[in-house]
């Protein structure tokens, strides 16, 4: 492959910026562009050792005082000869050294290209490249602790034995099958049906993962709702930390929704500050009362949020409904704590000649002026949305196309065993194994059908 060169840094001034190299012949190219003060071409110096030196530009001027080190292949990121400088993070100086490297034959690597040419290399398999995407765009440390276990093969490890034992019975009916004349144990019925029983469980298992999955990687959808003045754009600024959306007296302030990201409890809300709901002639705020029942019913949480210090009123009886009947978990939030004498009662939520509906999740008083009761806000969220067990990091689904595969995979082999308790012969049987083993493949980047002819001649026919 040729020779890439990127800035691995961003493009604002920084203390120290880095320039990263990849492919067959950089070493050479880093001469030209780099001279060590120890005076050893760059292609002799120590391997992953970080070397003193002066960066030059096309003309050989010298441009900045550094450090570079140097990665031969296989062993790199990459699996490649890798290299990088780290010099001062001047975006002038990093441009000015990307732009020698250019002269010196590298071209501009493409978004992404090193960790591709790390998966084309078989430095990582698919979902640890995923897993890099994830480490970078975390915004919580859960997240970031479940994509940094992913890249060290924790989806793959839970992959694996599924990808196994399907390949074992698949790879030994052909062994039987292509070669009669060898001493090779026939497969049972029994056997098959065990591993495809356990294939399903740990395939089941492990899409159970994909809501928590999404919770760390994409946060929780989260609409903040509520009567005119109710205190919902006091409580999302409370919760940014700063004043995200206009708080007045005057009712229907808010008319279209704000929205802003935030940690509750350790868990990553989507929060969107929606318009009071309530029935209203001004055309502009009922625009706005639609968006937030529009919101509403697209939320994966719903914070219905009651002013703790005014009287009850009917209004607030028919809001609530509507917000049990959207079908999300929701908490009952009551505002302004610091000037109610207590807080209200929740009751039981009811519409008029309805059954009573889903009662919420969580009952919290709170100041957003104070910041009383927010912890307990935040430990409502975190009982809602849990991160789980520590030991389960990096073996989560966390993006559409993963749950894809594994869910095709689950079919397959659903359809392998009823197509075995219907008397099928295992030929039939072992088909929809294969298309099995084709889904956890396009997860793991194992071919299954490269897997299996490996497994025959490695494993059946030693010494042929």
């Amino acid at each position: 492959m040729d020779v890439i060169a990127a800035i691995a840094t961003g493009a604002n001034p920084t203390a120290i910026g880095i320039v990263r190299v990849s492919g067959e012949g950089c070493f050479a190219l880093c001469e030209q562009v780099f001279r060590a003060a120890n005076g050893r071409p760059f292609a002799g110096q120590t391997a992953r050792k970080m070397i003193f030196g002066e960066m030059l530009d096309r003309e050989k001027r010298v441009i900045d005082q550094g450090l570079a080190v140097r990665f031969p292949g296989p062993g790199s990121y990459t699996g490649e000869d890798c290299a990088e400088f780290h010099c001062h993070g001047s975006p002038v100086v990093l441009r000015e050294l990307l732009s020698a490297l250019f002269a010196a034959g590298a071209r501009q690597a493409q978004a992404g290209e090193f960790t591709k040419r790390a998966f084309l290399n078989g430095r990582m398999d698919l979902t640890q490249a995923e897993a890099v995407v994830d480490l970078i765009d975390a915004e919580t440390a859960a997240g970031a602790r479940n994509a940094a276990a992913q890249l060290e093969g924790g989806l793959r490890r839970t992959l694996e034995p599924i990808q196994d034992a399907l390949l074992e019975i698949t790879s030994r009916f052909y062994a039987v099958v292509d070669y009669p004349d060898e001493d090779i144990q026939d497969i049972r019925p029994q056997e098959i049906a065990a591993a495809l029983r356990d294939a399903a469980a740990r395939l089941e298992r492990l899409l159970a993962t994909c809501r928590r999955g999404r919770v760390l990687k994409s946060g929780v959808r989260t609409a903040i709702v509520g009567r005119p003045n109710a205190g919902k754009s006091s409580l999302l600024n409370a919760l940014a930390g700063y004043e995200r959306a206009i708080v007045t007296d005057v009712p229907g302030t808010t008319r279209d929704t704000v929205e802003e990201s935030v940690l509750c409890g350790g868990v990553l809300l989507r929060l969107i500050d929606t318009a009071g709901i309530r029935d209203t002639e001004d055309v502009v705020e009922k625009i706005g009362v639609e968006r937030s029942r529009q919101a509403m019913r697209a939320a994966q949480l719903v914070l219905a949020v009651v002013d703790g210090a005014a009287p009850e009123r009917e209004e607030e009886d028919a809001l609530l409904a509507d917000v049990a009947q959207s079908g999300a978990p929701w908490i009952l939030v009551f505002t302004k704590r610091d000037l109610a004498c207590g807080l209200r009662a929740a009751g039981t939520v009811r519409s008029a000649g309805e059954e009573p509906l889903t009662p919420p999740a969580a009952v919290v008083s709170l100041s957003s002026l104070t910041g009383e009761g927010l912890e307990d806000l935040g430990n409502a969220v975190s009982a809602l949305f849990p991160a789980g067990d520590p030991g389960d990091a990096g073996s989560l689904l966390t993006d559409q196309r993963q749950e894809d595969a594994a869910r095709r995979a689950l079919d397959a082999v659903r359809r392998a065993l009823e197509a075995l308790e219907a008397g099928m012969t295992p030929d039939a049987v072992l088909t929809d194994g294969e298309e099995a083993l084709d889904a956890l493949g396009e997860l793991t980047g194992r071919t299954a059908r490269e897997e299996i002819v490996s497994r025959i001649f490695s494993r059946f026919c030693v010494g042929k």
